[in-house]
C-alpha cells in the first residue's frame, strides 16, 4: 500500500515541481534577479538534483543540447549572414525608405514594425523575421528614444500569428499528429488568423498612438542627420562610422548596457562607410531570394542553406581574409550571446522532459477537464494551447498532448481538423517563450532585457490568442 501511495504522490510531486520550477525561472527573470542564461541553467540544475535525478543531469543536458544543436548552428549562421547584409548595405533603401514613411511619427513606426514582421514572417522563420525587422525598426525607436519593449512585443505578437502559415512548423505538426490535411487545418482557419493580424496591427496602433503622446511627433529633418557622422544606427552592422549617442528607449524599454556600448556595436548608416558594396547590390539581394525560396520549399536543411549563403556573402563581399575576419569579429558578440542562450534553453528543456516533469503537467492539465467539457473540446484545446504552448516545445504540445485531447474530443463528436484547428490558437504567446530560440534573437539584438520583454509582451500576446479562438468559433472553424 505505501508503495501504491508513493507510486502516486510521485507523478503529483513532478507536476508540482515542473511548473514550480517555470514559475521561479519567469519570476527571477523578471525581477531582473538572474541573468536569463544563469537562470536556464541553474534552476532546472537545482530542481533535477531536488527530484533525485542529479545523477542523469548530464544525460538530460546532452540530450536537450542535441535536440538544439541545429536550431543554435542556424543562428549563428544567420546572424552572420544578415550581419553582411547589412554591412554591405541591402537594407539602408528599406530603412530609408520606412522613415520616410513613418515621418518621425511614433504611431506609424509601431504599426510599421507590425506591417514589417507580418510581411517577412511569410519565411515561415522567426529568427530571420526578428533580425530583419529589428535591423530596419530598431534605428528610428532608437533615435525619437520610444520604447524598445513596444517594438519586440509587437514583432513578436505579428510573427506568432504569421508562423501558423503550413511551412512555419505548428500546422504542419498538428496535420501530422492527427493524420490530416495541413491544407484542410489552415485554410478555412485563414479569416480568424487575419482577425487576430488585424488585432496585432490596431494593438499596434494604440501603443503607437501612446508612444506620440508621450514622445510627440517630430519633423523628418530632426530624424535625419544629413552630416557624415551618423544618420541612424543599425543593429549589429559593425561598421566603422562615427557613433553619435542615441538616448536609450523609453517607457520600459529597458537596453542592456550603456550607450556607448551600443555604438560600438552598431554602426551607423553612414552612406560612405567602407564596408557599402553598392556594384554587388543586386547580387546580394538574390543571394538573399533565392536563399529565402530554397528554406521555404526545404532545398536543404535551414543550417545549412545559411552555413552557405553566410561563407558565399562573405567570400564574395569581402574576399579577402582580413576582411572576413574584421566582419567576423564584428558580428561575433551577437553570435555569441545567441547562441549562448540557446545552449542554457538545452538545460532547461532537457531537464522537463527528461524527469518527465512536462509530461506529468501535461497530464494533469487534461485530466482537469471536466467531463461536462467533452462536447467542448475544441473551445478548451484553444484555451489549453496558451499556457502548454508557452511553457513547452511545440514538439511537445502537438505530438504529446495534441493526441490526447483530441481522442477525447472524439469521444463527444469533435473532429480531428476542429481540434488541430484549436491548436493552433496559442502561437502569438509562444513566440515569446524562454523555450522559443528565435526570442532570444529579438530581445538580444534589440538590447532589451527578457524579463521586461516578458511582463510588456504576456497579456498582449493571450489577449490576441483570445482574439483568434472568438473569431475562429464565431466564423465556425472551430
Amino acid at each position: 500500500m505505501g508503495r501504491s501511495r508513493a507510486n502516486v504522490r510521485y507523478p503529483l510531486m513532478l507536476t508540482i515541481l515542473g511548473f514550480a520550477m517555470i514559475a521561479t525561472f519567469l519570476v527571477l527573470i523578471m525581477m531582473k534577479k538572474m541573468s536569463p542564461i544563469a537562470a536556464l541553467v541553474l534552476i532546472p540544475a537545482a530542481f533535477c538534483v531536488f527530484v533525485g535525478k542529479g545523477a542523469k543531469l548530464g544525460d538530460y543536458v546532452i540530450d536537450g543540447v542535441t535536440g538544439l544543436a541545429p536550431t543554435a548552428a542556424m543562428l549563428m549562421f544567420a546572424i552572420v549572414y544578415f550581419g553582411v547584409m547589412i554591412d554591405v548595405g541591402l537594407f539602408d533603401p528599406i530603412v530609408r525608405g520606412i522613415l520616410r514613411f513613418c515621418k518621425a511619427d511614433p504611431m506609424r513606426i509601431v504599426v510599421g514594425t507590425a506591417v514589417l514582421a507580418a510581411i517577412v514572417s511569410l519565411d515561415g522563420d522567426g529568427s530571420t523575421t526578428f533580425m530583419i525587422t529589428v535591423s530596419a525598426m530598431y534605428p528610428l525607436y532608437k533615435r525619437l528614444k520610444m520604447s524598445l519593449v513596444v517594438m519586440t512585443g509587437v514583432a513578436a505578437m505579428a510573427n506568432g500569428v504569421m508562423n501558423t502559415l503550413p511551412w512555419g512548423g505548428p500546422t504542419a505538426r498538428a496535420a501530422t499528429a492527427l493524420k490530416v490535411d495541413a491544407g484542410d487545418v489552415f485554410v478555412p482557419m485563414i479569416p480568424a488568423l487575419a482577425v487576430g493580424l488585424v488585432a496585432v496591427i490596431g494593438l499596434a496602433y494604440v501603443l503607437g498612438v501612446r508612444e506620440r503622446r508621450r514622445l510627440g511627433t517630430l519633423a523628418l529633418d530632426e530624424v535625419l542627420v544629413t552630416e557624415k557622422e551618423t544618420e541612424t544606427v543599425l543593429v549589429g552592422a559593425g561598421g566603422t562610422g562615427t557613433p553619435d549617442s542615441p538616448a536609450p528607449g523609453g517607457g520600459s524599454g529597458t537596453t542592456t548596457g550603456s550607450d556607448d556600448a551600443d555604438d560600438e556595436r552598431f554602426a551607423a548608416l553612414d552612406p560612405d562607410r567602407p564596408t557599402l558594396r553598392p556594384r554587388l547590390y543586386w547580387f546580394n539581394a538574390l543571394l538573399t531570394v533565392v536563399l529565402l525560396t530554397a528554406m521555404i520549399m526545404e532545398l536543404l536543411p535551414i543550417p545549412v542553406l545559411f552555413l552557405l549563403g553566410a561563407a558565399l556573402a562573405l567570400s564574395v563581399n569581402f574576399p579577402h581574409i582580413p576582411d572576413q575576419k574584421a566582419r567576423l569579429a564584428a558580428h561575433a558578440d551577437n553570435v555569441l550571446n545567441v547562441s549562448g542562450m540557446v545552449f542554457a534553453a538545452a538545460v532547461f528543456t532537457g531537464v522537463l522532459q527528461g524527469t518527465g516533469m512536462v509530461d506529468h503537467m501535461a497530464t494533469w492539465m487534461v485530466d482537469v477537464i471536466p467531463e461536462a467539457m467533452g462536447p467542448h473540446m475544441a473551445l478548451v484545446t484553444g484555451v489549453l494551447s496558451l499556457p502548454l504552448t508557452y511553457f513547452m516545445s511545440n514538439d511537445g504540445f502537438y505530438f504529446g498532448v495534441l493526441p490526447v485531447l483530441a481522442e477525447a474530443g472524439a469521444a463527444h463528436g469533435v473532429t480531428p481538423l476542429e481540434m488541430a484547428r484549436a491548436s493552433l490558437v496559442g502561437q502569438p504567446l509562444h513566440m515569446s517563450s524562454p523555450l522559443v530560440p528565435a526570442v532570444y534573437v529579438l530581445v538580444g539584438m534589440a538590447k532589451v532585457e527578457f524579463g521586461d520583454h516578458t511582463r510588456f509582451v504576456v497579456k498582449w500576446a493571450a489577449a490576441t490568442c483570445l482574439v483568434i479562438l472568438g473569431a475562429g468559433i464565431l466564423f465556425g472553424t472551430i
